[in-house]
């Protein structure tokens, strides 16, 4: 985990014309929905998103695994995908996380060095990104609470639970609920959830009894890897209980753009 200070939570002078969206795999694999809320809404904010079609992983799980040699390679493999000076819309605070602050250090001392720092500093979470652009989501639905889970490196290397909560607190009729545990690991944590199942299954067992207690209509997040750990503990245990949603859906279906 990095001990840089996390940003602040910025605003663009100028509202950019064209972004880049990076998709993650997980996010790609398992819930592409969520991708394309969140590429739609940014589309309805007049940005011309660009996804390049040769993206796969950030290098996370290798790099977090202690195995830097493939995550090299497998980082290397999507700088050429980003030549343009528009920003980096990543969908995911974990995945954004790497190629912020991890790449730099990753690339270091390599031909690559440059075009690795450069592409992490046009590198945005979602959630900022709309904040960024002074995005306001106008609410046209019943009133509902809502439950946040903010992914660790979300919250501790890109303190994006800011904009998250900042979004959903600007709605009218959506109650944001603040959740015992709420700052806790949900026990995914990539690999770790792989490495230590025990443990992992223990802390998404509190996350979920915390949410449960919590008796929100709706559980958010913004890291789909925390929606598959916390989604699949619900689906076996607690079938009453609703399922995570992105919150780039949640968004679009306050503001009637989904069917």
């Amino acid at each position: 985990m990095s001990t840089k200070t996390p940003p602040e939570i910025i605003r663009y002078e100028r509202i950019p014309t064209d972004a880049y969206f990076f998709g993650t795999c997980v996010l790609d694999i398992f819930m592409p929905e969520a991708g394309m809320d969140a590429m739609t809404l940014i589309e309805k904010q007049g940005i011309h998103t660009h996804f390049p079609m040769g993206q796969s992983c950030c290098g996370q799980p290798a790099y977090s695994s202690g195995h830097p040699n493939e995550a090299f390679d497998v980082a290397k493999a999507q700088l050429d995908l980003f030549p343009q000076d528009w920003p980096i819309v990543v969908p995911s605070g974990s995945c954004g996380g790497m190629m912020k602050h991890h790449w730099p250090e990753l690339f270091k001392g390599t031909k690559y060095e440059q075009q690795a720092n450069d592409i992490a500093n046009r590198v945005i979470e979602f959630t900022h990104f709309l904040i960024a652009i002074g995005f306001k989501p106008e609410n046209k639905g019943a009133p509902v609470k809502v439950a946040v889970h903010t992914s660790c490196a979300a919250r501790r290397e890109m303190n994006v639970h800011l904009s998250g909560w900042q979004l959903i607190d600007g709605m009218e009729n959506v109650e944001r609920i603040v959740h015992d545990h709420e700052s806790e690991c949900c026990g995914f944590g990539g690999t770790f959830s792989v490495k230590h199942p025990d443990i992992s299954g223990a802390m998404v067992t509190d996350k979920v009894a915390a949410l449960k207690a919590s008796q929100a209509t709706e559980i958010i997040s913004a890291d789909c890897g925390c929606m598959l750990n916390i989604g699949g503990k619900i689906a076996k245990d607690e079938p009453d209980m609703p399922r995570p949603k992105h919150i780039s859906t949640f968004l679009l279906e306050r503001m009637g753009g989904k069917a």
